[in-house]
């Protein structure tokens, strides 16, 4: 198995710390709002690597984080006339909702940094005692040019990032590409107690500080978006290596943009998209689909009519599975000679999805090959196959999908006695001959939401 690493610009061979196990930080969200489709990105990303790692065998400790005490969380609590805490504590609820919407696994461990508040002074303490932090009117920055590998996430060196930066009036810091690791408290904000009096956390400062304390001083993979390589996993790479003295993450994994209607995403320019504005158009698994269906590294262009044929392709994969269901109940019999050679073609279908997972876990590569596997269903699986035979075919295509978490939902095949009266209604009205009577009681039940499909093996239905 290869992953691209940002830190070395390259493919590598994904060789763990410890045999047969996985320690592995994803970035969470900070919960001021709804998380937004560019949010939905990395943790449907990370969720599959995490996913795929599981299915290779892989014990897999994956954690993400909540940064519950940050401005934006601050601002919207003033506004809404609650405490910090009730926001927080409001949009992690509103993250699972989304979260489990998407298909999402829950992490390992969801860490607050509210909860780890001791832990933080505790690292600010030791940076500060080595040398590598100093503290001005209770403010404690980074001190960037004792740290000799900074910028190397980035490929930046620091002369060339402080010619860049924008030296602020009365600035405390000793060089502008210093960052603060904890902030002097403020009126109206929340603070804890320290040695450099009340405060709070830097952002920079809280994933270094989980990521030690639930995976050790050096993990395996951390991830996260594009848009975090500079500064915030810049800074996670000197604060914690100049404590530690120690490989941070051996692998640093980051997904692409995505752009609106091939615009860059912004509140400004009115196409910025929670997932929860989406969810009332789309079913959220149509969303986890459109997502793998690219590289991850790549830019995704998102819209309407991308969507659109994302639902239209699930559907299809959907629709293979519901008939390959639907036979399954009809069939019975032990595999044919004939059928045991079509085993051999399931093998391969499997091996080459392998092979795309393991490519930098190329998803689109992936879909493609379950696509190619609904064929192969479709044309090989009929009323005249065994029930063996058509389990193996199942039960590799949930396997499959099951890896990517798409079409993944279960049928609901429960159905009312009003539903169930109108079905046999139309199958009575067309032994009888009664055509008119039968299409008037399909519209009738399609107003339902009940589609109606007469096969070779009798009638099907299914929601809409």
């Amino acid at each position: 198995m290869k992953l691209y690493n940002t830190l070395t610009r390259k493919k590598e061979e994904f060789i763990p710390l410890e045999e047969g196990k996985v320690k592995m930080y994803s970035c969470g969200p900070t919960v001021y709002n709804y998380f937004h489709i560019g949010n939905a990105r990395p943790f449907i990303i990370f969720d599959t690597l995490r996913r795929y790692l599981e299915y290779r065998g892989y014990d897999v400790t994956y954690i993400q984080n909540f940064t519950d005490v940050d401005d934006k969380i601050i601002n919207k609590a003033n506004e809404e006339g609650i405490t910090p805490l009730e926001v927080a504590d409001k949009y992690i609820k509103e993250y699972f909702i989304d979260a489990d919407g998407l298909g999402i696994k829950r992490a390992s461990v969801h860490p607050r940094v509210t909860d780890n508040i001791e832990q933080i002074i505790e690292f600010v303490k030791e940076l500060e005692d080595k040398g590598y932090a100093y503290s001005v009117d209770g403010d404690v920055y980074f001190d960037t040019k004792k740290f000799d590998g900074y910028g190397k996430l980035s490929k930046q060196n620091i002369e060339d990032l402080e010619a860049g930066a924008r030296i602020e009036v009365n600035d405390k810091k000793k060089s502008p590409m210093d960052f603060v690791l904890w902030k002097n408290k403020k009126e109206g904000e929340p603070g804890w107690s320290s040695p450099w009096g009340e405060g709070r956390p830097g952002w920079h400062i809280e994933c270094s500080v989980m990521s030690s304390r639930y995976l050790g001083d050096t993990i395996d993979i951390h991830a996260g978006g594009q848009d975090l390589t500079f500064p915030h996993h810049e800074n996670e790479i000197a604060q914690t290596e100049a404590r530690t003295g120690k490989t941070f993450a051996n692998y640093w994994i980051h997904n692409g943009y995505i752009n609106i209607n091939n615009e860059k995403m912004s509140k400004s320019k009115g196409n910025f998209f929670t997932v929860r504005d989406i969810s009332e158009k789309y079913d959220l698994d149509v969303v986890r689909f459109f997502l793998l269906s690219a590289h991850y590294k790549n830019p995704v262009n998102f819209s309407d009519e991308m969507l659109k044929q994302a639902g239209a392709g699930l559907e299809r994969l959907y629709n293979a599975k519901n008939n390959l269901e639907f036979l399954k109940d009809k069939l019975d019999g032990s595999i044919t000679d004939e059928e045991k050679s079509f085993v051999k073609e399931l093998d391969a279908f499997k091996t080459r999805f392998i092979e795309c997972m393991d490519d930098d876990i190329n998803t689109a590569d992936a879909i493609s090959v379950i696509f190619e596997l609904a064929r192969f269903i479709n044309s090989n699986v009929d009323d005249k196959s065994s029930l063996e035979f058509a389990n193996e075919c199942y039960n590799l295509f949930k396997e499959l999908t099951g890896v990517l978490n798409i079409a993944n939902k279960s049928n609901d095949d429960s159905i009312d006695e009003e539903i169930e009266s109108l079905i046999n209604e139309r199958t009575q009205a067309k032994k009888n001959k009664e055509y008119k009577l039968a299409d008037d009681i399909r519209q009738k039940l399609l107003d339902m939401g009940i589609v109606i499909e007469d096969t070779r093996q009798g009638v099907k239905w299914r929601r809409v």
